[in-house]
């Protein structure tokens, strides 16, 4: 049985470490603070009597699980990512418990009138009667992904006390910069060394996950004229008008705000400018890959058509993609799912199945060679201060990795 008390103080103490990872910067990991939890994690699975602790010098930690069989079963993984989205702060987390959630607005911060409510995220309703980890209303709270990285080391803990349960090889990786798209840049699928691995980075209880986003970043650069505007009839170009023009020539209604399930999106996530230059920063967004392409097209086909339209290249336009739908490299091994959905299933848990909309480590690691789908971490709007998890999700989910283990090792 997992102790509700001893996972939530193995979850505070990894999310009021600040871990926020940083775009702009170009080393791995790209902020020194991450070092402090990565290296609080090697100390805490040598505790627990995991092998093989290791972390290089990127902060990608890992370490094995031995098999406690007399026979040869696949080798299998677990993975989280440590850092938190820079989208919004994680510094000075102030975690809340709410016990025996009652169903009604939880206060998050009565200074500043910031409350969670039902009312708007209905989710909250899901988890009655449950205890509820909530921040203070003033950060994130770093269930994405911390909470993943409590129930798998939770898991472990469990396993190695627990030696009557049997389990092959478990492998473990913990991983920086996921939330800034570099996660598994530098993971060492070879070092590593399992058959195939699960993050443990999904949100809702149950959610089990294959496929994801086709995605690609574009930075669209504008250029004006600036002149004085007393003087400025027939000479100034003003680059803010032009990338207006831009932006209300993509298709309106294609957004995340007005998208979900399987629809794709154009997404307009920073704007910096002024009369001289003007820079829109999007990411694309598909699940299909032949409409992934046709998004692209299209941002480059405008540019070239209001290019035309002005006479002369007012507007340049980068594009990169970042990671592909995992899918086609999940479908030729499909068992890798269906045991993660017996496994929910075994431990109480109704699995379900959706497609993420957005990525994990698991999209780029199936491209390496890793196939690896993503299971529930158990929080719930993350990247603002509105995250919040429940405790029985993170213990469901750390059953979840347990009875993983066992349906690997039944023969």
């Amino acid at each position: 049985m997992i102790s509700k008390e001893h996972i939530i103080k193995r979850f505070i103490s990894y999310v009021t470490i600040d871990t926020e990872s940083d775009p702009v910067s170009k080393t791995t990991p790209s902020t020194k603070k991450q070092w402090d939890l990565a290296n609080k994690l090697v100390e805490e699975l040598k505790a627990i009597g995991i092998h093989d602790v290791s972390i290089d010098k990127n902060a990608y930690v890992m370490a094995t699980l031995p098999s406690n069989l007399d026979y040869d079963v696949p080798t299998i993984g677990f993975i989280s990512h440590f850092d938190t989205s820079p989208d919004f702060t994680g510094a000075n987390v102030k975690p809340q418990i709410v016990d025996n959630y009652d169903g009604k607005d939880i206060i998050l911060n009565k200074e500043s009138n910031i409350i969670l409510s039902p009312d708007y995220f209905e989710d909250l309703l899901l988890y009655k009667g449950q205890t509820l980890i909530t921040t203070d209303g003033t950060t994130l709270l770093g269930a994405d992904d911390k909470a993943g990285i409590c129930e798998i080391v939770t898991a472990m803990e469990y396993l190695i006390s627990h030696p009557e349960v049997k389990h092959g090889t478990i492998k473990v990786g913990f991983t920086p910069d996921e939330e800034i798209g570099r996660g598994a840049h530098k993971f060492d699928v070879k070092k590593f060394g399992a058959d195939w691995a699960y993050t443990m980075d999904g949100s809702q209880i149950g959610e089990l996950e294959y496929e994801n986003f086709n995605a690609a970043g574009a930075i669209v650069k504008v250029q004006g004229k600036i002149v004085h505007p007393g003087y400025a009839k027939g000479k100034m170009v003003n680059s803010m008008y032009i990338a207006t023009e831009f932006i209300n020539s993509l298709p309106r209604m294609e957004t995340p705000e007005h998208t979900e399930g399987y629809q794709g999106f154009f997404h307009l996530h920073d704007i910096k400018g002024n009369v001289e230059e003007t820079t829109l920063e999007y990411i694309i967004r598909d699940h299909d890959k032949g409409h992934f392409e046709a998004r692209k097209e299209m941002v480059v086909k405008l540019t070239n058509e209001l290019n035309s339209q002005y006479g002369r290249e007012v507007i340049t336009t980068e594009i990169k993609d970042q990671y592909y739908n995992m899918l086609e490299k999940i479908e030729p091994v499909m068992h890798i799912v269906e045991l993660a959905e017996r496994a929910m299933i075994q431990a109480g848990v109704k699995p379900l199945i959706k497609p993420i909309r957005g990525g994990t480590d698991g999209s780029q690691l199936s491209y390496m060679g890793l196939p690896c789908p993503n299971i529930f971490a158990g929080g719930h709007n993350f990247h603002g201060r509105y995250e919040y998890v429940p405790v029985e999700s993170m213990i469901k989910a750390t059953e979840v990795i347990c009875k993983i283990a066992e349906l690997v090792a039944s023969k």
